[in-house]
């Protein structure tokens, strides 16, 4: 297939999805599962969204400390059907393009190995970046390896973060919530490299997640409304997050599970989310790496402006014990803020 029909038959899918088009997941900072508001059974609700987030990534514990940076613009919406006795079914995607500098996001744990797998072109350290679950959450499922017709030098990474090119992001998740307290989502975020360029390698990847979120109170915290320590477990509530991840070549990169415990409140009109937990990851065969447990967490902040804008922050970390080919022990950082329009 031709470079012109390939991103044709891409720009033709992005249009496809853009009447479903909504904000990443890492706009979902409320603090336990379930809807919005409640929807009657057989009612149905459609939100228009744009969001417009800028972000960048830190791979602090990695020969050369790798940056990127990147603005991205999605439009798109949510639809709600209420299914009775407090039950909703959401599905919600975005859309967009996305201006990168350095490298292009990608999969968690991703590492560049040398003379490994048939991929003898690469080199002894690696990248890692995790896109969220802006859904991005992150935001992310990329990752950076080369083929043997992409010459590298001699560390394989220049780890400049001059402007790159336009990438295409995009999201797609379908939610059921049986109540106010927990929701099962599954989630698709492909990510469309539009040219080869350093490691990035033309082609679309992928990373799909499947998410269980469990609300051990009702959510309702208000620290400015006279809440205290005694309201605290409203605010409580576990999740359990799998991703698996694939390159632009079809590579699977690897997976990982994160099971967090976390804690949302408001004060006054501020949303705050914090989680942390173990991260239990599974790399690659092509990295010649083991199973290790890493540690990570995720603090959102988002604030309504006015009736139809909501600002965004989100600080999502990992830190890694592990000091092996290719990886370095230390953490990675990744932080976005943006604003989201609702009509």
């Amino acid at each position: 297939m031709s470079l012109f029909s390939t991103r044709v038959k891409f720009l033709l899918i992005g249009l496809l999805m853009l009447p479903f088009a909504s904000s990443p997941p890492a706009l979902s900072h409320g603090s336990h599962g379930g809807g919005e508001s409640e929807l009657e059974a057989g009612e149905f609700d459609f939100t228009p969204i744009v969001t417009i987030e800028a972000h960048g990534g830190f791979d602090t514990n990695l020969e050369g400390d790798p940056k990127h940076y990147a603005l991205d613009g999605l439009v798109g919406g949510a639809f709600s059907w209420g299914l009775g006795n407090g039950a909703t079914l959401s599905i919600e995607a975005a859309v967009g393009p996305s201006l990168v500098w350095g490298e292009a996001e990608h999969f968690y744990g991703k590492v560049h190995v040398h003379d490994h797998g048939g991929h003898d072109d690469h080199d002894d350290h690696g990248h890692d970046d995790h896109h969220d679950d802006h859904g991005h959450d992150d935001h992310h499922d990329h990752d950076d390896h080369g083929h043997d017709d992409h010459a590298h030098d001699d560390h394989g990474h220049s780890h400049d973060t001059d402007y790159k090119r336009t990438d295409v992001r995009g999201f797609l998740q379908v939610r059921y919530a049986p109540n106010d307290r927990l929701n099962v989502a599954l989630s698709w975020n492909p990510y469309y490299v539009t040219q080869d360029e350093d490691d990035d390698i033309e082609g679309l990847k992928n990373e799909l997640s499947t998410k269980v979120t469990w609300a051990l109170g009702d959510g309702d915290v208000n620290f400015a409304l006279g809440d205290g320590l005694s309201d605290v477990v409203d605010g409580v509530f576990l999740s359990v997050d799998h991703r698996q991840g694939w390159e632009s070549d079809g590579m699977w990169v690897g997976n990982y599970t994160d099971p967090r415990v976390g804690f949302g409140f408001n004060y006054d009109q501020l949303n705050v989310r914090i989680d942390v937990g173990p991260r239990f990851y599974v790399p690659g065969s092509y990295s010649g790496l083991e199973q290790r447990t890493d540690f990570a967490g995720e603090i959102s902040l988002s604030m309504p402006v006015g009736e139809n804008a909501n600002i965004f922050a989100h600080w999502q970390q990992a830190y890694s014990w592990e000091d092996a080919p290719g990886w370095g022990d230390g953490w990675q950082h990744h932080i976005g803020t943006g604003v989201s329009f609702t009509f």
